[in-house]
This record gives C-alpha cells, sequence and structure tokens, in this order.
C-alpha cells in the first residue's frame, strides 16, 4: 500500500471509530511501524484532520467528538459484498434480529447511485449461498431479546428445556451465541445470579422488564 492510499484508508477507519486506538493498533492494521504510524498521524494533523490523543483505559488517538461525518459513499463493489453478506446472514437465520438487519441492508442500497444500484442488483444475482438455516424462532422473541441486549435490560422469558419443561425466567442477556444450526443466548439468571445458555429457538415468549425503581 502506497502512502497517499495508506493515509486514505488511516483517515476512513478513523472516522469509522470514535473511541480511541493505539498507535501499535494502528501499526498491526497496515502493517507498517509505529514510527511511520506516528508520521502518518502528523501527516493527517497538518491536513487539518481533527485528531487527538486520548490517555487512560480506551484511550489511542481519535477525532474530535465535535467532528461531524459527511454522508458515507459506497462503491457498488462495496455495497455488493456487505448487502450479500447481510442477505446471508438473513436466510441461514446466523443474526436473530433480521428486522434491524434489514433497515442497516437498506440504507446501505439508499447510499448508491442509481447506476451503482444496478451494478449492485447485477452482482447480487450472480452470489449464492448453500447451507442449512439455524433453526427458527419467533418474531416477538427476537425483538424483545434484541431490545434487551442492546438497551442492557433484563428479560422474562418463557422457556421450553429438553424435556419439554415450561419454565418462567427473569434473565439479563450477556452475550449472543450463533452456532451453526441454533442461537443461544448467554444470560444471567437474576434470582438465582447463575450464568447459563438459553436456545432461542425454545423461548416460546419474552418481554423486556423495567429495572428496578424505574
Amino acid at each position: 500500500m502506497q502512502r497517499t492510499e495508506r493515509l486514505f484508508a488511516l483517515a476512513e477507519y478513523l472516522r469509522g471509530r470514535r473511541t480511541g486506538v493505539t498507535a501499535e493498533t494502528l501499526a498491526e492494521r497496515f502493517g507498517v511501524t509505529v514510527r511511520t504510524i506516528y508520521r502518518d498521524l502528523d501527516a493527517l494533523r497538518a491536513a487539518a484532520m481533527p485528531l487527538a490523543a486520548e490517555r487512560g483505559r480506551g484511550g489511542g488517538y481519535a477525532l474530535d467528538r465535535s467532528y461531524s461525518l459527511p454522508p458515507v459513499n459506497f462503491t457498488a463493489r462495496e455495497a455488493a459484498l456487505i448487502v450479500a453478506l447481510g442477505r446471508f446472514a438473513i436466510d441461514m437465520r446466523l443474526l436473530p434480529f433480521t428486522d434491524t438487519l434489514e433497515s442497516a441492508l437498506d440504507k446501505v442500497r439508499s447510499a448508491l447511485s442509481t447506476s451503482a444500484q444496478r451494478e449492485l442488483l447485477t452482482r447480487l444475482k450472480e452470489l449464492s449461498f448453500l447451507g442449512v438455516p439455524a433453526l427458527p424462532a419467533k418474531k416477538s422473541v427476537r425483538e424483545a431479546i434484541e431490545r434487551a441486549w442492546f438497551e442492557q435490560q433484563p428479560v422474562r422469558i418463557t422457556y421450553v428445556d429438553g424435556n419439554y419443561l415450561e419454565t418462567t425466567r427473569d434473565i439479563r442477556v450477556m452475550s449472543v451465541i450463533m452456532d451453526r444450526h441454533e442461537t443461544r443466548i448467554d444470560a444471567v439468571e437474576l434470582d438465582k445470579d447463575e450464568r447459563r445458555p438459553f436456545r432461542l429457538d425454545r423461548i416460546t415468549h419474552a418481554e423486556v422488564l423495567r429495572p428496578s425503581g424505574a
């Protein structure tokens, strides 16, 4: 990668994240020395890019928070790959949060010009994926789990275990695990303070709870 190309790529990388990133991480990302990264950062500052060095945990180099970003522009090639992977994730049920993903893909398409959208449709017709979709889950359950996870709220679920025993549990979602044929919710049961997984397809009902004191 030539220096001019690397400077553009570095600027785009920093624009894409507002949290600090260390010079060591940037050097590994772009395959250069830390000293080269320092020179590149100085060049971006000289070009009036508002870079700041943040100290402490999560610190590093970042754009000034008051810096507003222009609209994102995708090439047809970039959009085709993003949309294709998004469609694959939806069709194979790799991600349970399909409505949010669909909305994001619509925004990617809307960022393209008319000619680029035509090219995108052509490229998508030439891509195909084979596989076995993950087990399905109710839309209302997926929406509640998504909200609880992103908003870090407790959620009450009705769960049917492997012995077909139905129980109601109050949990807090810690992470989402996507296996080849099933999606699991890694959660803490609030009344027992125990961490355990729940298969998404075995949750028959989910309701986001208000935190105590709300």
